[in-house]
């Protein structure tokens, strides 16, 4: 009996060291968010950048339009009121056409030695769902302004981005800024399908020309409000890469039939491609808090209630814990996986006939650290059958390389983000779908994907969908965004040079 106690004397004394090493780890683990000193607002007047951003909603600049003629003149319209509303940047910045209707404006600085920066936003939107035009509750192309927001496709994605940073532009050249390092703004507009023919023609172009940039600034995460269970602050994401695209088809063949004899259990084309699925769907790729995920949390931690911070201080004993917890939700398990999803099954086309063919479609969206090719043999192991024929569809897109939250550039796009959304974290992110800024990969020394927006989360289901817009004092903190990240970036043109040792870092 003495041993009974005396070991669970032991174990309660172990437990309360633990609790203490726990907490003390907890504790220890400070605010990570850059002290700023307050910045007064920059006067804007937001209807007349509202009134602006209509008009651009107004011209139907959709991507893989069928009719070439409308989409050349809806990019024509678009482009005259560019002109016409932004006359300065029109005079001072250098403009040329990169494919049939993307935009390159280059605001030269006075330092030739000093690696450009680009700015990156897109002209074309998507479709409307067919079916859907009557639910809008304005025209989706009407570029209506009404009860405080502008209405159409586009105003969030990606045309306030368009309209805000020529804004910023105008500003700056109305005050007489004349910038030392060289500035390029690239507005693609096919973005949408891919952007072959906008940002990659340009950054061939930027290849050919020798010319490198120090940083680029794309569309991607944004201010989120209400996302993250447990934060009442908002979360300001800055995505440092974005993850790659790979579609397989999977095909189960048999002998074709009279429904009135089927073969044995398991044996049909729906039966071996049944059987697949489930395996594969069981299966998920392996994943964790690593890359970008383990950034996001180690910057958020300190912000979150003393559970979730303790939990997430604490992963060296708490991940077996924390990461099937993650796993529970959509977007945490994106970001900490290779994701896997059945979207097409097609077989058969009569009741009483048995089909010789079943295919099925399934998505991944690749984690950086994943490739095609491993995604591919993972696919291949999980369903262990040698019947079901696994092929690519398309050419797949592998993940981009994570940028550095070390260097200056980040620093610098940090810190803008605080003064400009004083109320928000900062953290690093991973963007789940694509953008122009993967083709700048042989081109920008770092790639950031960020998007001066606050998102709600009944917002996330007006991106490509149904009554998009933005609200008109929105459009007010995106000029300022863009307003001072290029009076920071283009003002120093020693600090943002090549990558490497020797960098002057600013103070955090």
């Amino acid at each position: 009996m003495r041993l009974f106690w005396r070991a669970l004397i032991g174990l309660l004394l172990l437990a309360a060291a633990l609790a203490v090493v726990l907490v003390a780890n907890t504790l220890r683990q400070g605010s990570r968010q850059v002290a700023v000193a307050p910045l007064a607002p920059l006067a804007v007047d937001a209807d007349k950048v509202a009134s602006s951003l209509a008009a651009s909603l107004a011209a139907r600049t959709v991507s893989g339009l069928t009719d070439p003629a409308g989409a050349a003149e809806a990019f024509k319209v678009l482009h005259a009121h560019l002109a016409t509303r932004y006359p300065l940047a029109h005079a001072a910045l250098q403009r040329e056409v990169i494919g049939e209707h993307g935009l390159v404006y280059t605001w030269r600085g006075s330092d030739a030695k000093a690696l450009p920066i680009a700015l990156l936003a897109h002209q074309d939107v998507v479709p409307i769902a067919p079916g859907t035009e009557a639910l809008w509750k304005q025209p989706p192309f009407g570029g209506v302004v009404a009860d405080g927001y502008v209405w159409g496709r586009g105003a969030l994605d990606n045309k306030s981005n368009v309209i805000a940073q020529f804004e910023a532009i105008e500003a700056l050249l109305a005050a007489g800024f004349k910038p030392a390092r060289t500035v390029h703004f690239f507005f693609g507009h096919d973005e949408e399908v891919g952007g072959q023919r906008g940002a990659a023609a340009w950054a061939a172009t930027l290849k050919q020309r020798g010319e490198r940039l120090a940083y680029i600034l794309d569309e991607g995460m944004a201010v989120t409000e209400g996302i993250l269970p447990g934060v009442a602050k908002p979360i300001a994401l800055i995505g440092l890469g974005e993850k790659g695209g790979l579609t397989l088809k999977l095909t189960a063949t048999a002998a074709p039939g009279h429904s009135s004899m089927p073969p044995q259990t398991g044996n049909s084309a729906i039966g071996m491609l049944s059987a697949a699925l489930t395996k594969l769907d069981a299966k998920p790729l392996p994943g964790g808090i690593q890359g970008a995920a383990a950034e996001m949390f180690a910057a958020i931690a300190p912000e979150l209630p003393f559970g979730q911070r303790l939990a997430l201080s604490n992963l060296w004993l708490l991940r077996p814990v924390v990461e099937p917890m993650l796993a529970k939700g959509a977007a945490t398990n994106a970001l900490m996986r290779t994701t896997t999803a059945l979207t097409v099954v097609n077989a058969g086309n009569q009741a009483n006939v048995l089909p010789g063919k079943a295919e099925a479609m399934v998505n991944f969206r690749l984690l950086p650290g994943d490739t095609a090719e491993s995604v591919t043999a993972h696919v291949k192991s999980a369903i262990a059958d040698e019947r079901i024929t696994v092929a690519p569809i398309g050419t797949p897109l592998e993940a981009t390389a994570l940028s550095s939250t070390d260097g200056y550039a980040y620093k610098l796009i940090e810190r803008t983000v605080r003064e400009v959304f004083p109320d928000a974290v900062v953290a690093p992110g991973l963007v789940l779908q694509g953008t122009d800024s993967r083709h700048f990969a042989g081109v920008a020394e770092q790639s950031y994907r960020f998007m001066p927006i606050r998102f709600k989360p009944e917002d996330l289901g007006r991106l490509h969908g149904t009554d998009e817009r933005i609200a008109v004092q929105q459009l007010a903190d995106m000029v300022r965004f863009y307003h001072r990240l290029l009076t920071q970036s283009a003002t120093d043109s020693t600090a943002l040079g090549p990558s490497g040792p020797g960098i002057a870092q600013p103070a955090r």
